[in-house]
């Protein structure tokens, strides 16, 4: 599926593997972040992702209107603050989002999946 993005010069179509690769290295510049996380269908273990496949721990959904909501899975640092990651998390992707594509972010919502030592 794709974002449009419509002014008077024409339309912009923006593919959600681009919105993914985005929201995912925004994930990844935030502290405490070890990396973005798949779940195996097969065995229902987590798995962290490689930089090359970061979109498959986003999840992206477009809105009637036209919104963005983001489903990131990530694995966080042990002994770091969840809470903290999560907010940090959530205005970095928006704020690189808007920014960068030109959409407006609805909600961004964050699954820890894993803890890595």
């Amino acid at each position: 599926m794709q974002s449009l993005i419509k002014n008077e010069l024409g339309t912009i179509a923006i593919d959600n593997e681009v919105i993914g690769r985005l929201a995912g290295l925004a994930a990844m510049e935030c502290y405490g972040v070890v990396g973005m996380a798949a779940k195996s269908i097969r065995d229902g273990l987590v798995h962290l992702l490689k930089i090359e496949s970061l979109t498959k721990g986003v999840r992206i959904k477009v809105t009637d209107e036209g919104d963005l909501i983001i489903n990131l899975h990530i694995i966080v640092e042990y002994g770091t603050n969840i809470v903290a990651i999560a907010n940090t998390l959530i205005d970095n992707v928006k704020y690189k989002l808007e920014s960068c594509v030109g959409l407006t972010v609805r909600e961004v919502n964050i699954y820890v999946e894993s803890v890595r030592v």
